[in-house]
């Protein structure tokens, strides 16, 4: 690859991680509207060093995608994830059953991890999901995962927490990326 090449897409790489920062500050400041708390709570416990982690995504045509997962199911360990989708192949388990999310035109999926279930002491959920594979198409997504900075101690926010809706969750402490350890106490 050419070195004009390499530094269009690297320039392109860096605008995007820009924008995704900018994001993620929207997307914390608007959860915790919605939550009726202090909107940089959320903020406040990823820290100013937070981690944004990028993925690509290839899946190709698959011929059997009765037999072949695209991704097993899992939550997310990342204080959530934000995916841009090309085409239909994630799918969310509510109640035994899985969905299909749609693929909506110019827009980004915010889809909740393990940590943000934590930091909403449970009223956010993470949700289990998979990618299914395709017969007819390939797809391609880019997920960033976002997730507090290293050492960073996550818990549920004081205000979510009162005689009717008790902590479910104790804090613990970033190590790195999505990986938590428990605190004393």
């Amino acid at each position: 690859m050419n070195h004009y090449k390499l530094q269009m897409r690297r320039g392109i790489l860096e605008e995007y991680s820009i924008k995704m920062k900018k994001v993620t500050e929207l997307t914390s400041k608007a959860m915790a509207k919605s939550l009726n708390i202090e909107e940089n709570c959320f903020l406040k416990q990823f820290g100013e060093r937070a981690q944004h982690q990028a993925r690509f995504n290839y899946y190709s045509r698959c011929q059997r995608p009765d037999l072949v997962l695209g991704l097993k199911p899992h939550s997310d360990g990342s204080g959530y994830t934000i995916i841009l989708m090309d085409a239909e192949g994630l799918q969310v388990l509510k109640d035994e059953q899985w969905f299909t999310v749609p693929k909506i035109s110019e827009a980004l999926l915010v889809l909740m991890g393990d940590q943000m279930e934590i930091m909403t002491n449970g009223i956010f959920k993470s949700p289990v999901h998979r990618v299914v594979t395709s017969k007819e198409k390939e797809r391609i997504s880019v997920a960033v995962f976002y997730s507090p900075e290293v050492n960073k101690e996550i818990g549920p926010e004081d205000g979510l927490i009162n005689e009717e809706t008790p902590r479910l969750f104790k804090k613990l402490q970033a190590i790195k990326g999505n990986i938590l350890k428990r605190l004393p106490g």
